[in-house]
């Protein structure tokens, strides 16, 4: 399996009005321009996927819009709870293992700290390895039998930057 690891792009940042319910901040609309070039970016890379799992926060799942989008994959945009702030990494493997058609590749759209924890976890076998992943960053990983534990090897992190420059 192909995993890429992607952070949402740039949000709308903390108020007053929003801080009751994080998950309701949208992209902003330099964030949205952003994360166009980076789904370019991406394409001209040659990234495919079966499936793009979204955290239902509205900026990650604006993010994986965005994605789906350039890559005409609405229909296989989905939701996990697993994704959410404070969702559960190891349900997430789990319902990864237990996606229907046993997808090869598969796009997660997150936050961090948790997109970088679980990278380290599936690269090292536990938390410690500090990853910097920006906003709108995307890591790819191969792997070959998942499991919340060591199974991946690292391929490629890009920033950004280097993304937005390829699109």
């Amino acid at each position: 399996m192909d995993l890429y690891i992607l952070r949402h792009a740039v949000a709308e940042a903390r108020s007053a009005d929003n801080v009751e319910d994080d998950g309701k901040r949208p992209l902003t609309a330099k964030g949205r321009a952003k994360m166009s070039k980076i789904a370019k970016g991406m394409k001209k890379l040659g990234v495919k996927f079966d499936l793009l799992l979204s955290s239902p926060a509205i900026r990650a799942k604006d993010t994986a819009r965005i994605v789906a989008a350039e890559f005409n994959a609405k229909k296989k945009l989905k939701l996990s709870m697993n994704l959410a702030v404070g969702g559960n990494q190891e349900s997430l493997v789990t319902e990864l293992v237990q996606e229907r058609g046993a997808p090869a590749s598969v796009v997660i759209v997150g936050h961090e700290p948790a997109l970088s924890f679980f990278a380290s976890v599936l690269l090292t076998g536990d938390g410690g390895m500090a990853v910097d992943l920006k906003k709108g960053g995307l890591i790819k990983l191969q792997i070959s039998a998942l499991g919340y534990r060591k199974c991946a090897k690292l391929m490629w992190l890009l920033t950004p930057s280097q993304l937005r420059r390829l699109g």
